[in-house]
């Protein structure tokens, strides 16, 4: 998907002024975004915006025009009234950001100071604002531990609300919110402490809430008689929804803003992390509006949904064509063969990305994570040396780093560094997730079944946490608790064996064989269709025929059967099991798979609907394993069984020569070789 170079001037220009308006009002992160440029407000950053505060007390200390000094203005040029910002067409509010500009830019520098409240009041003080709403403010708020109170009426009727521009309301009604997020934070409790509920909220959002609704209802009201909106309202409530837990209209109000302006990537993020299923994510998409942002989007949701296939890499492949060296769509890409399980492939990727942007430390939790896994120790001590020298005070850093105390086993320290993440950001996925898998280790159950539960508070699309639920209770022995959340893991990663191994483990635990039968046939054609896709960047994503099968599963397989006493598909499997040594089965029909489990006929993992059928060699084996072993024992006794004494002798050689249970083998050896000997005599 390449630009004309008209396109791409048209391009840059949109995006040289979504960065100012974000700017205006504080989106710091969606200005970045557009930027491709890391923008922290770090402590020494307020000491270089004091020098902005300072000018702007004493710009706002200034007499205000007069009416006739502010309509001669009018006729200057909108560059010499407010040079720094970009113009708004819509004559009203033109005029009243003019009027506003000396407040505007005292409340902007106040942000910038992080005086959130001071920035509020600005525009809308607390007594005003009271009147405005007909409460009293500290009423409508909810104390911990007490039940949300109705705010109590003090005033007979409302106050109108006031001639604001919307860039001005906007800023108030974010500071007030991030001022109570910042409170919030400063109440919780230590992490995992004895007091530490999550009970405590955001104080400021009931008022930011009727505030917003009483301003759209007004609009409502008075029909076209008001300045179009910017889009930017509509966010600001979309957020205040999502905290609220109503997900329908936050996502109904997220949709317009994008509608109004579709450069706000802030309002994006939010629809992405409201979007839990791909049907929703199909119903949502025609909504939205056609331009690259919702390209960029409909890429990077499918993604956070664990989406695979050429449909999603070749739309990151034209993206990065307008956008080459684009961190964001790079760590996408990366992502998208972490996702897959292609963990070499993201490696490389994360390793390019870092070569491109080496002081960026966004994601790189996730590179730690495929480092951990591929156990690339020094690899990753140089990450967690880089993000420590960059940033010590990053959730991200501390990730890494905790990451690298767990590969060397030091669970304690790795414990510590997920903590020290926490307190820096509650909602950091990673650190939640990981340190639950830490306490594992530690055997501390209890705590690693709290952490992974917050985990899922924070993202119920972490399949990571819900496996790690379903482990915690395997190993408490509560196998109905861990069946429930191993389903969920898997309802999240339908094409990942893992998950489904998992159900179907628990379910022979349980005594549940023919289900779990299901399950494991369903983890084999799962790891069928990674195996043969999802490594390849922008394949089509279809397979033939399954090749290289975990033995594992085939003996789980077996073994069910067996107890089932159908011994015919027993050794079936337990003969398909052994043949994985060699690379898989070569020229026999293999037992059936899809017709157990209804998988369709045009899905992954079937081959024109048939549940057998010939399969293609794998270039490896995985060589002698306690499952092929276990396997040829189980096939030798059922060859003693049937009186095929030479197959048993056979196998029973072959396990000797394995080096594997070879006592047992010895006595088959000898028991078959004397059968062997009575029938040649009879015979005779």
């Amino acid at each position: 998907m390449g630009l004309s170079a008209k396109d791409a001037l048209q391009l840059r220009d949109t995006l040289q002024i979504a960065v100012v308006k974000c700017s205006e009002r504080c989106l710091y992160h969606a200005a970045k975004w557009y930027l491709v440029h890391h923008g922290y407000l770090f402590k020494h950053f307020i000491q270089l915006t004091l020098g902005v505060h300072r000018a702007a007390e004493l710009l706002d200390a200034l007499p205000q025009p007069s009416a006739a000094d502010f309509k001669a203005t009018q006729d200057l040029p909108s560059s010499y009234i407010h040079p720094a910002f970009t113009p708004n067409h819509d004559p009203a509010e033109a005029a009243l950001e003019a009027k506003e500009l000396s407040r505007y830019l005292l409340a902007k520098s106040l942000f910038d100071c992080k005086e959130f409240d001071r920035c509020a009041a600005v525009f809308l003080p607390e007594s005003s604002l009271a009147e405005m709403l007909g409460t009293k403010v500290d009423d409508a708020t909810t104390t911990e531990g007490s039940e949300k109170q109705r705010p109590s009426v003090v005033l007979p009727s409302e106050r109108a609300l006031p001639q604001i521009s919307q860039k001005s309301l906007f800023l108030a009604l974010y500071a007030k919110m991030i001022s109570g997020e910042k409170r919030k934070e400063e109440e919780s409790e230590m992490i995992m402490g004895p007091q530490d509920l999550g009970t405590i909220t955001n104080k400021q959002l009931a008022v930011v809430s009727r505030f917003l609704t009483k301003w759209f209802d007004q609009r409502k009201s008075e029909g076209g008689d008001v300045a179009p909106s910017q889009g930017f309202l509509e966010y600001l409530y979309g957020m205040v929804l999502v905290k609220e837990k109503n997900d329908r209209a936050a996502l109904q109000y997220l949709v317009e803003s994008v509608q109004l302006f579709p450069w706000n990537w802030g309002a994006w993020m939010e629809i992405t992390n409201l979007i839990t299923r791909v049907e929703q994510l199909n119903e949502v998409t025609p909504k939205l509006p056609q331009n690259i942002m919702s390209f960029i989007f409909h890429a990077h949701a499918s993604i956070n949904l664990y989406q695979q296939g050429g449909e999603i890499a070749n739309a990151l492949n034209d993206l990065l064509v307008v956008f080459p060296t684009s961190s964001f769509l790079l760590t996408d890409k990366a992502l998208l063969y972490y996702h897959s399980k292609d963990l070499v492939a993201a490696e490389q990727e994360f390793s390019q990305l870092l070569g491109l942007h080496p002081q960026r430390i966004d994601a790189l939790d996730h590179y730690s994570n495929i480092l951990y896994v591929l156990n690339l120790r020094p690899k990753l001590a140089f990450l967690a040396h880089l993000c420590s020298s960059i940033d010590t005070f990053r959730p991200e850093s501390c990730v890494v780093i905790g990451n690298y105390y767990s590969l060397l086993s030091c669970h304690d320290k790795a414990v510590h560094y997920f903590r020290r993440a926490l307190m820096l950001d509650r909602s950091c996925l990673s650190a939640w997730t990981l340190m639950g898998h830490e306490y594992v280790e530690l055997k501390n159950t209890h705590a690693a079944i709290e952490s992974y539960r917050r985990a899922v508070d924070v993202n119920r699309r972490d399949y990571r946490a819900w496996y790690g639920l379903g482990q915690t209770y395997e190993v408490l022995e509560m196998h109905a608790y861990a069946l429930w959340y191993y389903k969920k893991a898997a309802g999240l990663r339908p094409w990942d064996g893992k998950m489904w191994q998992a159900v179907g483990s628990c379910l022979q635990k349980m005594g549940r064989d023919k289900d779990g039968i299901k399950a494991l046939k369903r983890a084999l054609l799962a790891d069928s269709y990674y195996d043969s896709s999802a490594s390849s960047f922008g394949s089509t994503g279809t397979i033939d025929r399954m090749t290289q099968m975990d033995p594992e599963v085939l003996l789980q397989i077996a073994a069910m059967y067996d107890r089932m006493e159908e011994e015919e598909e027993a050794k079936a499997y337990m003969e398909l099991c052994v043949a994985q040594e060699d690379g898989g089965v070569t020229n026999d029909q293999g037992p059936g798979l899809g017709d157990s489990i209804g998988v369709r006929a045009d899905s992954p993992g079937s081959d024109d609907g048939e549940g057998g059928g010939e399969r293609v060699a794998a270039a490896e084996g995985t060589g002698v394993t306690v499952a092929t072993s276990k396997a040829r024992m189980w096939l030798a006794k059922y060859a003693m069984r049937v009186e095929d004494y030479e197959t048993a002798n056979r196998l029973a050689t072959e396990l000797c020569q394995d080096g594997v249970e070879v006592e047992e083998a010895k006595a088959l050896i000898r028991e078959a070789r004397s059968r062997m000997e009575q029938t040649s005599m009879m015979e005779s």
